[in-house]
């Protein structure tokens, strides 16, 4: 066993998401892989482990953590101009040849990802409620990695963190279970979804099944919580206009108000042929949102590059409600109670109560926290 998997395995606890089944193994509920794990293997994350017919799950540690933008999640309708303190740990139950987080997504998966073992910091919920108070975070987000597979440790921060005051987020591929929403859902107030693409065949190359995500995105918004959607448009892979525009429709079918965010490649870990994407093509895959009938949606990566898609407007009388450059809040208008002022349109989201507590022209970049 390598140092780094000792090093995971004793950072672990009973899990809570799982099964006993006959000859001690088990069925983890964490993701929609829902693995039967034998006793004495790893579920396809490879940080969840069956011990003895008793699932192990990461705990007590963080291999990521800073207060970023909440615009950098993405989010585009939570408390805009605020900090997000986001964590991550290690370990993904997806294999992207394109993860910019891949030193800690691929632990246990890529030998190249062993320097992770550097990054492991033990912390409590109480250490991270401090450090969000300490940069001004309104949200605590678990994200970098996959979070559902270190749910418990997750909602064990939310716990601290809801009663500290502070909303909680997922940054998620999607690939959830109704048993893992049950879980999540009264510590949630946000859930972000990576729609990759709408190929089942390019779903699987990465590790997922399409259907998997697209009931996991219903799932989420059944659950009552704020859902954005996010589709990184990779050229040659999805970026075609007839798969923007299944994109699209599906979200808008399911409501026109879920916010579309389409944001740029650019190469990295395993994929360096596709060029990285234009402008242009953003663009165009934002002009499909629209067209489709989709409100709020946002060209992202590229900023001061791609015109008006990285505001806000009133889907009623065109009003310029919130002006952004990158992850910086230029200018917000929306009212306390959620209005467009000109037409009192409600724009769904979660916006502050007092607007004037909207950070305006801030420095835009992540905060560390060690």
């Amino acid at each position: 066993m390598s140092s780094l998997a000792n090093v995971l395995d004793s950072l672990t606890v009973e899990g809570e998401l799982y099964e006993s089944l006959e000859n001690n193994a088990v069925r983890c509920f964490a993701c929609g892989h829902r693995c039967l794990i034998r006793e004495g293997k790893r579920g396809i994350c490879q940080v969840r482990f069956n011990e003895a017919g008793k699932l192990r799950v990461p705990w007590g540690y963080v291999g990521a953590l800073q207060s970023d933008p909440i615009e950098k999640k993405p989010f585009s309708h939570v408390m805009p101009g605020t900090n997000a303190l986001t964590f991550g740990m290690l370990g993904c139950d997806y294999h992207c040849g394109y993860c910019q987080n891949w030193v800690t997504s691929q632990a246990m998966r890529d030998p190249a990802s062993d320097a992770s073992e550097k990054l492991i910091r033990k912390i409590t919920p109480r250490q991270m409620v401090d450090h969000a108070r300490n940069t001004n975070a309104s949200t605590v987000v678990s994200s970098y990695n996959e979070p559902l597979i270190t749910s418990e440790w997750g909602i064990e921060i939310f716990k601290a963190a809801r009663q500290a005051g502070l909303m909680c987020a997922y940054v998620s591929n999607g690939n959830n279970t109704p048993e893992v929403m049950e879980y999540i859902r009264p510590y949630l107030d946000a859930y972000k979804v990576d729609l990759k693409c709408m190929s089942d065949k390019n779903y699987r190359s990465l590790g997922g099944v399409l259907q998997n995500t697209l009931d996991g995105i219903r799932r989420a918004r059944e659950a009552g919580l704020w859902v954005e959607v996010v589709t990184l448009v990779i050229p040659g892979f999805n970026d075609s206009s007839e798969e923007l525009w299944e994109a699209a429709r599906f979200l808008a079918a399911l409501s026109t108000d879920i916010p579309w965010h389409v944001t740029a490649f650019h190469k990295d870990y395993k994929m360096t042929d596709p060029a990285n994407t234009d402008a242009k093509t953003l663009m165009r895959a934002a002009e499909i949102g629209r067209e489709a009938g989709l409100s709020y949606v946002y060209a992202g990566n590229l900023p001061g590059r791609v015109g008006e898609h990285e505001n806000t407007h009133c889907p009623g009388c065109n009003t310029r409600l919130v002006k952004r450059s990158g992850y910086v809040i230029q200018e917000y208008r929306i009212t306390g109670d959620g209005k467009c002022p000109r037409c009192q349109k409600t724009i769904p989201g979660v916006w502050p109560k007092d607007p004037s507590t909207v950070g305006l022209n801030g420095i835009g970049h992540p905060l560390p926290v060690w």
